[in-house]
């Protein structure tokens, strides 16, 4: 039997329940309804091909000089894109390759130009009445004020009657909203982590139950999640704050899929096994879901430095092969995890204590499951496996909402387990009831006490003894 501390998840009546996911559901509407309400995340402005090109008319190669508006540090990213209008559009779908060559500048507080590069990539024209944007450039950190870019066509044979450039960058305005709400979600998970190491700091660790246990590594994690060294993005002129950023998010992500593997088969058990059964093969496919996140990671931040023009579906062979790997080790992930919940709710369908624990975490996670599902689809649609998901615009936040909701739910369904999971008023004395030989008797089990289900026949024996004038629990050289 696992030793557990007494939880206040053990205490709670129905309308307990009720008030706490009513809560859940109220603090997780107000973000989003402060999303909704909030600044939009980017803003674009459009520069025609036409106005630009040097020398004039010349649109199928010309050399189109594009300079930025100001930025600053919130502007975060720099996105620049292109979209060519075709001279007689028609309804036949086409693919043209060509090459697209890019001339970067960053002007220092001079005035004066400092070269970046020259980058030459082959790029697909896809048509059908209307032509496909193409990401030219992505620059995922702004070291100057503003930037030139000089681009020009190669092999473009198609009749063109303009081309339509567009920069794009993170609104200031959100990304003051995003500083200001991690450091709210950053505060409230530290007073949150503090009251329940405060709690579980009375009783031995070896009598924490799984989910304590778990939750004791898991609020750190999230501090880290709501990466207190965000605002160090925007002080210091260095792309390793938000190297960092990416590494605490996926291993954050990664402990949690741990987390509920863990949880589900150890409840089970009602113990945790030998490491090599019970924790490695968990450890091998959350483990390698987290490095392939970070190599990803790494791989993209060394690109976007040395090659801003750098193409991840076009430029890498890997790029595919990347993907169908995570789609087979996700995949085996969630067959996994079905699998103990599945043989968790078969065996522990009537065990008290193990019960209530099992409902109240499928239940809750199952809520927060439909709601991440819910996000993406109105976020991707059926474009969720698109060849284009990770260096284009689409992998960032469209809305404040979209910000709000992710963070709030992860944030909010740990303070729900925090709180439920912390021990009960009276965890102590029940706790000292358990190690006083004196109460064994009486206290044969927690699921008894807390259920009402008593054992018959001991109850009977206690009624038989005081019907005989025998003091319960007396020693023979007492009753002298």
């Amino acid at each position: 039997m696992e030793p557990s501390v007494h939880m206040r998840l053990y205490t709670l009546s129905k309308r307990h329940f009720v008030i706490v996911f009513l809560t859940f559901f109220l603090c997780f509407g107000v973000t989003v309804l402060i999303g909704i309400v909030g600044p939009q995340v980017i803003v674009s402005y459009p520069e025609k091909g036409s106005t630009i090109v040097k020398p004039p008319g010349d649109l199928q190669t010309g050399i189109f000089e594009l300079t930025t508006r100001p930025l600053t540090m919130f502007s975060q990213r720099l996105w620049l894109t292109c979209r060519i209008v075709l001279h007689n559009p028609s309804d036949d779908v086409f693919t043209r390759p060509f090459n697209i060559l890019v001339k970067l500048s960053g002007r220092k507080k001079d005035s004066s130009l400092a070269p970046l590069g020259t980058f030459n990539h082959s790029r697909h024209l896809h048509c059908e009445r209307i032509c496909d944007e193409i990401m030219i450039l992505h620059l995922g950190f702004l070291y100057y004020s503003q930037y030139v870019t000089m681009v020009s066509f190669e092999n473009l044979n198609e009749p063109i009657s303009d081309v339509e450039f567009t920069f794009t960058t993170y609104n200031a305005a959100f990304t003051q909203l995003e500083i200001w709400f991690r450091f709210v979600f950053l505060v409230l998970t530290f007073m949150v982590t503090c009251i329940m190491a405060h709690s579980l700091r009375r009783f031995s660790m070896r009598d924490w139950s799984v989910e304590q246990r778990w939750l004791a590594l898991l609020l750190p994690l999230l501090l880290l999640y709501d990466d207190p060294l965000f605002p160090l993005s925007f002080l210091v002129n260095s792309w390793i704050p938000g190297l960092l950023d990416d590494l605490f998010q996926a291993t954050f992500l990664s402990a949690l899929l741990l987390f509920w593997l863990c949880t589900y088969h150890a409840m089970r058990l009602q113990s945790q096994g030998r490491f090599v059964t019970f924790y490695l093969p968990k450890l091998l496919i959350v483990g390698t879901l987290w490095l392939a996140a970070i190599m990803l990671g790494a791989w993209q931040t060394k690109n976007q430095l040395h090659d801003p023009t750098f193409h991840y579906p076009m430029d890498s062979g890997s790029f595919r092969g990347m993907k169908i790997f995570f789609l087979i080790v996700g995949s085996l992930y969630v067959l996994y995890l079905v699998f103990l919940i599945l043989r968790a709710c078969t065996e522990l369908r009537n065990t008290p204590y193990f019960d209530l624990r099992l409902k109240f975490l499928t239940g809750l996670t199952f809520v927060i499951f439909c709601f991440s599902l819910a996000i993406l689809i109105l976020r991707f649609g059926s474009r969720v496996l698109d060849e284009n998901f990770i260096p284009e615009l689409s992998t960032r936040y469209r809305s404040a909402a979209e910000f709000l909701s992710f963070y709030g739910l992860l944030n909010f369904y740990l303070y729900t387990l925090a709180f439920v999971c912390s021990p009960s008023k009276n965890a102590v004395f029940e706790s000292q009831l358990k190690d006083n030989p004196a109460f064994s008797m009486l206290n044969d089990s927690d699921d008894d006490i807390i259920y009402g289900n008593s054992s018959s026949e001991t109850e009977g024996q206690l009624l038989q003894n005081g019907r005989a004038g025998q003091a319960p629990y007396m020693d023979e050289s007492d009753s002298d």
